[in-house]
């Protein structure tokens, strides 16, 4: 019996990328973002093809990924931000209510969405985790945006290889 598979694929020509970031603890933002942004145009996804939109925390990422989406014009979306513990509860909120409406995005509208919102439990661990997650959204972004596109083309996946 043969199984189809659907090969990972990260070649981002073509593919429209919008990017939500938070402000809030905004050095991390725009690390992440940054790292994003260059991972993308490595992967082949033009310039010209990437929306880049702040927002001023994490609570409101997914409200501006709703619009984005909405709108049908993009392959993906990232959402991109930074949640560092306190001394409150505030954090749980945060971290759990952000992640939530990230994954809601995605599956009301149908539009993968690489979530890049960290949450640590301080700078240090923040600073040693943006840049990688920056790049990992990036890729995310590309290979399920490729992955949608090849299940649209034939409903099984045209991109489909035989093992």
């Amino acid at each position: 019996m043969a199984l189809d598979f659907v090969a990972p694929d990260f070649d981002g020509v073509d593919l429209r990328i919008g990017i939500v970031q938070a402000r809030f603890n905004e050095w991390a933002g725009r690390a992440l973002a940054e790292a994003c942004v260059n991972e993308l145009i490595t992967l082949g996804v033009d310039e010209d093809d990437i929306t880049h939109i702040t927002v001023p925390g994490a609570l409101e990422v997914p409200l501006a990924l709703a619009r984005l989406a909405a709108t049908e014009d993009f392959d993906a979306l990232v959402a991109i931000g930074c949640v560092i513990r306190g001394e409150t509860y505030h954090f749980e909120i945060v971290a759990e209510e952000s992640a939530r409406g990230v994954a809601r995005v995605a599956l009301e509208y149908g539009v993968p969405v690489a979530n890049a919102i960290l949450t640590t439990d301080n700078d240090d661990q923040a600073k040693a985790r943006v840049e990688e997650k920056g790049r990992d959204a990036a890729r995310v972004a590309v290979e399920m945006a490729n992955l949608m596109l090849a299940l649209d083309e034939d409903g099984e996946g045209a991109a489909a290889d035989t093992e």
